[in-house]
């Protein structure tokens, strides 16, 4: 076995820092949806003259330009929806700037990986920490062909980051790309153009601490009622004072509504976002708002009632039990989803299977749940693992970043710390150490329980390898080995055991017999200890 890696310290992840609810808007009139359709068309073409002013500044944006854009907006909105149409563009802008840069970490780490294999000569085999050669002339034509190709990308690329241009689409590249594929998207171009439309809309205010409610632009009062302060091209729209218009609906938030309501009251800032579903057809108020940083549990408090090892997996959570001690409890439980299908039905399976397992740590008690800390970055990498298409695509499906961030979210309204570990070896050492011992006739350990167990383990900061299995009740090989073996090139394992004072067992004590100070009589012939006057003589061949 090559050397291992020095292992990363577990922590405690610290809880979220925001909330969203939503409820839908229902019951809204022929006039109110107009009102909404017009006020998001003049607010989403007025977010995207102001991205393309934001991209056209580049690195070079500073609060002088930020003022000068927003007063442009200011005479055709308000200032307040003004103000909101700048930070929206502005993180809009910093996103692509970090998934700009993104881009050109995976073009590097691809051509370092395809100068590595090229540099290897063809056929050679590779390691679990690196891959080997190319598998034949062609393929290695072919990756040098594809070697040049990233190079001209990474060179691109750079060169779009030095200049500071970025590549934005209002309303998504991937429903931009489908208006060129309606037929194999089963869409319309009717339906499409709508679908677009309703993309880019702007519908969404920033709240403010110490307004009326929390928004002054955005406003739902503690019964429900929505108001909109219109633009000032459309103040002709109001049905209220001061430029308003009140929605006809009610909004009432099941999830948190209480937690909504004490925010409103005390007039705390909220942030409101309208968002029109085209599919279903249906129109939903999203709230949100920040939590203060809130002080993470010690690792030792989380570590006090025992935890539960998770093993994440493309179809399930592998989750194990564990006392403080690291013992594993009971039985192994395994909770199912289905990632297959719409974005909604994934996110859908991943919250029912947390919920179930949310559920189940607080039946059993514990304080904290053990998950590893898994970032595929560089596994998903076409160049390393060009030929296993199906790992590729196996670990490219695992949501871990948002499972990580929705685990996190929900524990925290149930009480429950997350530690994260080192997601090193616990899969190779788990089922080394755990899934032979806990097998039994009743209970079926796979290598993902297994790795439940060595998680939960490191988390609670004991080491994955089991404990020594005390001796047997006699000395000899008749029961079998003990667990743990020393390897063959372990320096003294010929040497006599050391010598525990007392009995162990009921015959002699141990270092008194005549095969104490040396244990090879005990396999070998021929040895000189053999002919000790305590050696049976042979039978005679007659009386």
């Amino acid at each position: 076995m090559g050397q291992v890696r020095e292992l990363a310290a577990p922590f405690v992840v610290p809880g979220p820092t925001g909330v969203a609810v939503r409820d839908r808007l229902k019951h809204l009139t022929a006039e109110d949806e107009n009102v909404l359709r017009a006020v998001g068309a003049h607010l989403g073409r007025l977010a995207s003259k102001d991205l393309r002013a934001r991209c056209t500044d580049g690195p070079g944006h500073n609060g002088d330009r930020w003022a000068a854009r927003k007063r442009a907006l200011t005479a055709d909105s308000s200032s307040r929806w003004a103000g909101s149409l700048t930070k929206h563009t502005h993180n809009q802008w910093a996103l692509s700037r970090r998934c700009q840069l993104a881009h050109i970490r995976g073009l590097e780490a691809g051509v370092r990986m395809l100068r590595h294999r090229l540099s290897l000569p063809i056929g050679q085999r590779g390691s679990k920490r690196a891959p080997g050669g190319y598998r034949s002339r062609r393929e290695w034509h072919a990756k040098s062909r594809r070697l040049a190709c990233l190079e001209t990308r990474l060179e691109t690329a750079r060169a779009g980051w030095e200049a500071g241009q970025v590549r934005v689409v209002r309303g998504g590249k991937q429903l931009l790309v489908t208006r060129h594929h309606l037929a194999k998207a089963d869409l319309t171009e009717r339906e499409w153009r709508e679908r677009w439309e309703a993309e880019r809309w702007y519908l969404a205010a920033d709240g403010e601490s110490g307004k009326r409610y929390g928004n002054e632009t955005i406003r739902v009062a503690p019964d429900g009622a929505i108001s909109i302060k219109l633009p000032a091209p459309l103040a002709h729209l109001a049905n209220a004072p001061h430029g308003r218009y009140v929605l006809t609906t009610r909004v009432r938030f099941q999830h948190r509504g209480e937690e909504w309501a004490d925010r409103i009251t005390a007039d705390r800032a909220v942030a409101y976002r309208i968002h029109y579903d085209v599919q279903r057809g249906r129109w939903y108020l999203t709230a949100s708002w920040q939590h203060p940083v809130v002080q993470t549990i010690p690792l030792e408090a989380a570590r006090a009632r025992g935890m539960i090892g998770i093993d994440t997996n493309a179809d399930h959570f592998a989750a194990y039990q564990l006392d403080r001690h690291g013992n594993p409890v009971g039985d192994p439980h395994r909770f199912f989803f289905d990632l297959t299908g719409s974005t909604s039905h994934r996110d859908a399976q991943l919250r029912h299977a947390i919920t179930r397992l949310l559920h189940w740590a607080e039946r059993v008690g514990v304080t904290a749940i053990g998950i590893e800390n898994l970032d595929f970055t560089a596994e998903k990498s076409r160049e390393k693992h060009g030929g296993r298409k199906r790992f590729r695509q196996l670990i490219s499906g695992m949501p871990t970043a948002r499972l990580k961030n929705r685990l996190v979210s929900m524990a925290s309204q149930y009480g429950l710390a997350i530690v994260a570990v080192d997601p090193a070896y616990t899969s190779v050492w788990g089922a080394q150490h755990w899934q032979q011992p806990l097998t039994s006739a009743t209970r079926i350990m796979t290598r993902h329980d297994a790795a439940s167990i060595a998680i939960g383990r490191r988390a609670l900061g004991h080491p994955i390898r089991r404990r020594t299995a005390p001796p047997r009740h006699h000395q000899s090989d008749g029961a079998g080995h003990r667990t743990v073996q020393a390897a063959s090139g372990t320096p003294g394992r010929e040497e006599t055991r050391r010598c525990i004072p007392g009995p162990r067992t009921r015959c002699a004590p141990p270092g008194r017999g005549a095969k104490a100070g040396d244990q090879r009589t005990q396999h070998r012939s021929g040895h000189a200890a053999e002919q000790q006057s305590w050696q049976q003589d042979a039978l005679p061949l007659s009386p």
